[in-house]
């Protein structure tokens, strides 16, 4: 069985898009060690002045982050993935709805993805499919 490899893709990323991605992997592997309540308090913080992402933004990142890190693009990636996903997001000034939760068929298991709109990016799956426990959506602009 062969592994798909970030390598072949992270040449097509100019320099600083790879050094930006790079660097949301780091801190997001940092923060994946954090309790997921501290998760969501650092989150919360990081959202702030951030505009809603877009569905293109969104997916933008998570190509980039999966272009130069295999342990996100592995199937235990999940939760440093998500996070290096919404932590690209803000070094562009968006954020999508950051997501923990559970399958809600089968097989179970938990996971952790974003979302925009509702809709999860880049996982290939309905609205329903996942049940969120924890979400850090982006912050309201009502004021």
């Amino acid at each position: 069985m062969t592994t798909p490899s970030a390598l072949s893709r992270s040449r097509s990323l100019p320099f600083a898009r790879r050094l930006a991605a790079r660097l949301a992997v780091a801190v997001a592997r940092l923060i994946a060690m954090l309790p997921p309540q501290r998760i969501r308090v650092v989150f919360g913080v990081l959202r702030r002045g951030a505009r809603p992402a877009t569905c293109e933004q969104a997916e933008a990142a998570r190509e980039a982050v999966l272009a130069v890190s295999l342990a996100c693009l592995g199937p235990k990636g999940c939760l440093p993935r998500s996070l290096a996903v919404a932590l690209l997001c803000r070094l562009r000034g968006v954020w999508p709805t950051w997501c923990v939760g559970v399958r809600a068929r089968p097989p179970f298991g938990a996971h952790a993805w974003v979302e925009v709109d509702g809709q999860p990016v880049g996982e290939g799956v309905s609205a329903g499919y996942f049940a969120r426990l924890v979400a850090v959506g982006p912050p309201d602009r009502v004021r």
